[in-house]
Order: structure tokens, then sequence, then C-alpha cells
């Protein structure tokens, strides 16, 4: 195992010393070309604002560059050589921002999210940014009056997210929709779905943030990368809230995601902890409305969908012509590319754990018209072997459906085991018990009649 810290500069004339304890792996970030425009995606994002009329705050500026580090971090460490159990890193930050002060005061708070999160061990340390940077965004011209943008909500390219922006645009809103440009297969669903949106709703006034941030030519010397990401979470979620800065009134940034997926309850006792992602759980979705109130930033995140299975949002959308539509261009899937190797493209497998929830979900709001191409169209035409991927999820789902079945007052106990609810009042975590029930139930649906043993 090997302590890393990463240590942000802006161009290169920051040369503050920064300690470095015995053992720890040092790497440079740099955040700030020679021209003085800001790498990874934040310049272009601030240009791209710009042009909406859309000024983002110095602090919301920070919060970005913390994420960059984060996710930098979080994609160019790997799991698997710097952990002593092949899991928890133990990463340092040293960020610059504008208010090192500010900053400095939620580090107990940023920590316990960011751990929470990614299953590491992260400290993290704020100093001044170098002499000349202090102011790094544009304020807006008197001139301009104030962006039009009445709603912010993340758009991933996935179906959540697509109904969420259905949703907000039925109800004559005029949403900003903030999207990370990752890997190719998403940046083409998100492609997709949003020139789809833009043909329906041809007459609106909305448009798309889409933060181009990859970290695959920055390495951190004689470290592999790692493929997990469960950090780009807090990436996503702060590129919504550097937006927000930006627009005059206090502003909510919703993150569309079914309230089973966000709550992710291990399907078997081996799912635990490294197996079960947090992105969207209620613990980590508190923890960023208390750290948005410690900075004094006037926002607020919020799951719209958090009482709602994959289902029940695809019944209740308020378009679902559009929404059937579209859902083929939507991508659900872990890993779309893994077919390459049998000579396919970019489709679903049909057998991951979020392709199975997809497929349960439009079954119940679409009956048999899913329009979805998938690897393994029935999973009931041929006995699913437990051993390898095209039985796995299946069969641990299997397992969680008769589990609940036999003993349904264990929902109220099992919705608690990826992570706290004490944010949550009584009635909201009865809520998030029968939540659970009526998401394996649709499963259950899914799953009558498919075979998954060992081979």
């Amino acid at each position: 195992m090997r302590r890393h810290v990463i240590i942000g500069r802006f161009g290169t004339g920051d040369r503050a010393p920064i300690p470095i304890a015995d053992g720890e792996v040092s790497s440079r970030l740099e955040f700030v070309a020679s021209t003085r425009r800001h790498e990874h995606g934040i310049g272009h994002a601030l240009d791209d604002l710009a042009n909406l009329g859309v000024f983002p705050s110095e602090l919301g500026l920070d919060l970005l560059v913390l994420a960059a580090h984060v996710h930098a971090a979080d994609t160019r460490i790997s799991r698997t050589t710097e952990s002593q159990d092949t899991w928890t890193r133990e990463i340092r930050l040293v960020v610059p921002v504008n208010e090192p002060a500010r900053w400095t005061a939620t580090i107990p708070l940023l920590q316990r999210l960011l751990n929470f999160l990614t299953g590491d061990r992260w400290t993290l340390g704020f100093r001044p940014r170098p002499p000349g940077f202090n102011q790094a965004v544009r304020t807006r011209p008197p001139q301009l009056t104030a962006p039009q943008f009445n709603s912010l909500s993340l758009f991933s390219g996935g179906l959540d997210s697509l109904i969420g922006a259905i949703d907000v645009l039925e109800q004559g809103q005029m949403p900003l929709l903030i999207s990370h440009a990752g890997e190719g297969a998403t940046s083409d669903a998100q492609t997709k779905l949003f020139d789809g949106l833009k043909k329906n709703y041809a007459r609106r006034n909305f448009h798309r943030l889409r933060i181009w941030m990859d970290f695959r030519n920055w390495h951190v010397r004689d470290v592999a990368s790692e493929n997990t990401t469960r950090g780009r979470s807090f990436l996503f979620i702060a590129a919504g809230v550097f937006a927000g800065t930006g627009l005059s009134a206090n502003f909510t940034l919703r993150v569309p995601e079914n309230g089973l997926i966000a709550l992710n309850v291990p399907l078997d006792p081996l799912r635990l902890g490294a197996l079960s992602t947090r992105t969207t759980h209620p613990f980590y979705m508190a923890r960023w409305n208390e750290l948005l109130t410690a900075l004094g930033i006037s926002g607020r995140i919020e799951n719209p969908y958090w009482n709602k299975t994959k289902g029940e949002m695809v019944a209740d959308c308020a378009n679902r012509a559009l929404l059937t539509a579209l859902v083929p261009d939507s991508l659900s899937c872990a890993s779309p590319k893994k077919g390459r190797w049998e000579g396919r493209g970019t489709e679903h497998c049909g057998y991951c754990l979020p392709c199975l929830i997809r497929r349960a979900a439009l079954l119940h709001g679409l009956g048999a018209a899913d329009p979805t191409s998938y690897t393994v169209p029935d999973l009931a035409a041929n006995i699913l072997d437990t051993t390898k991927a095209h039985g796995e999820q299946v069969r641990s789902f299997q397992f969680a459906i008769e589990r609940l079945r036999n003993r349904p007052e264990l929902a109220s106990l099992l919705i608690h085991k990826p992570g706290p609810l004490t944010d949550e009042s009584p009635a909201r975590q009865s809520a998030l018990a029968d939540l659970y029930r009526r998401g394996l139930n649709e499963l259950s649906l899914l799953l009558a009649g498919v075979r998954a043993r060992p081979s």
C-alpha cells in the first residue's frame, strides 16, 4: 500500500512548498496552462455558461476544482495495487481555492462525505490560489439580464435522467441540463437524447452544459488506472452546483434517480461495502445539502424520485409517448461495450444489475413493448450460469426476492445496510422500506420462470 497526495497547481509559476510526509507519493495536477486558461474542461465550461448568460461564483469554481482533484485521484489510482485490501486507498488532496478559511472549516464534513461515497480514506487540505488568480471567473456584465433558467437537472444519458428532463419540460419549466461527457457510449447517449428533447420541445428555451473532464492522459507515476469511478457522482453534482451559483436566485439541483437504486440495498451478504455503490444514497445527498449550507451557497440538492421505483417512474412519466420513442437511445448498462469481444457494438447486455432493473421497469411501465436491444434478449431461454456474468446478478436478485418473500418484515432492517438513514424521519424510513418491497416485486415479475444455477 502507498499513500498518495495530489497537489493542484495553477500554472508553472505556482511553486508554493507543500510538505510531503514519509511514505507519501506526490503527484502534480496542473489546472492552468500558460494562457492562464483553466484546464480539464473547466475553461470551456466557463465559456459555455457565459454564452448562456450564466456566470458562476468563485466559490462555485472552487467546488468544481475540488471535484476535479477527486475525480483525477479516483480514476487514476489503482485500488488493486495501492491499498492493503485491494479497495481502500489513502488519498490526500491539496487544493488551491479563493477562500481557504471557508473551505478548511468544511474539511470534517467533506472527508465524511467522500469516505462514505468511495470507501477510501480521504484527507483534504486547502491553500490560497497563487498571486494573480484571486478573481478567476468573469462577472455578469451590467447590461445583461439574469438567465431565464428556472430549473437545474443532471442529465447522464440514462433512463432516469431522461424521465427527469421530460417531467420538468412538461411542467413548463426552462431547465439547464448538466452532463459529464465521459466515455464515448455515454456521451453519444446524452447527445441523442438531448437532440430528441430539442426536437420535441423546439419552441422551448432550454439548454445543456457538458463538462468535458477526462484524466486518461494524466498519470500518477508507476500506478495503473482505476475503473470503479465511485467518485464520479461528486463531480457530477459539483458541476450542477457550479452552474447553479451563476443563477440569480436560490436554486434546486435535481438528481433524478429511482429510489431502489438510490438505496442500493445489498442483494446478498457478499455485496456489502465495495460492491454497493452510494452515488445517490439519502445519507450522501443529505451531506451535500449540509455542505452547501456550510459554504454559504444558496442552493439545494434533491432527488424528486426518492420514493419511486424505476418502473413507477416510467409509468408516471409526464409524456410516455416521447419517453417510449427515446428509450432506445438511453443507456443504463454498466458495461455497454463488453460485447465488442464478440464482434458486437455498443448495446445493453441485459443481465448486469442496472440492465435488470431497467428491464423490470420497462416491463412494469410499458408492458411487453421494451424497444431496447439486449445481448441476452430472453433471460428464460436457457439456464443461466451463476458462476459467470450472465447469471450472477440474476441469482443475487432471486436470493433477495426469496428472502423478502419469506420474511417481509426484513425490509425495515435491510434498508439500513447500505448506509445510515439518520436524516430520514420515521415516516420516510417506512416509505423507503415499502419502496424496497415494490422494487423487488418489479424484479420478481421480470425473473418469473428464469432459471439460474452454477454450471
